[in-house]
């Protein structure tokens, strides 16, 4: 299992503007392209997905450009994913049953995986993301000192 670039990408466009959030300044593109190294024509279409879910807002004008469309500790990953991938990915109702005994039991094992990293998901917001790169820094500042 894998991270598409897709999601990794809208991930770390959200991560920048959690960042930025206490700020109430909206980002614009190219800040957030420059910042996390996302292709600007990539992320314009990354950040247009995430506008249509409502998990950030579009403000226009000279000082305009791109905010979250609620508390970064009210965003899950999980939502994201979900809104980058276009699908649902807690449930696989609308798959074929197995046609055998080992196929079951290898399906309900795939279930388990897929309800576990849901499960993580669902837990950890930008909020947690944004901590977590701020103990790193931490982290990487006690190492050089």
């Amino acid at each position: 299992m894998q991270l598409s670039s897709k999601s990794e990408y809208a991930l770390l466009a959200m991560l920048e503007l959690a960042s930025h959030y206490n700020d109430g300044e909206p980002l614009q593109i190219r800040q957030i392209a420059a910042q996390q190294n996302i292709p600007d024509r990539y992320l314009e279409q990354l950040l247009a997905t995430l506008r249509r879910c409502g998990l950030i807002r579009s403000q226009r004008g000279a000082k305009g450009g791109y905010i979250l469309g609620r508390e970064p500790w009210k965003i899950p990953l999980w939502e994201v994913i979900v809104c980058i991938e276009g699908l649902e990915t807690h449930k696989s109702d609308n798959l074929a049953p197995p046609k055998t005994l080992e196929g079951a039991v290898v399906m309900d094992v795939w279930q388990e995986v897929r309800s576990q990293a849901n499960g993580v998901l669902q837990k950890y917001t930008l909020q947690d993301l944004c901590e977590k790169r701020d103990a790193r820094r931490q982290i990487d500042i006690m190492y050089y000192i």
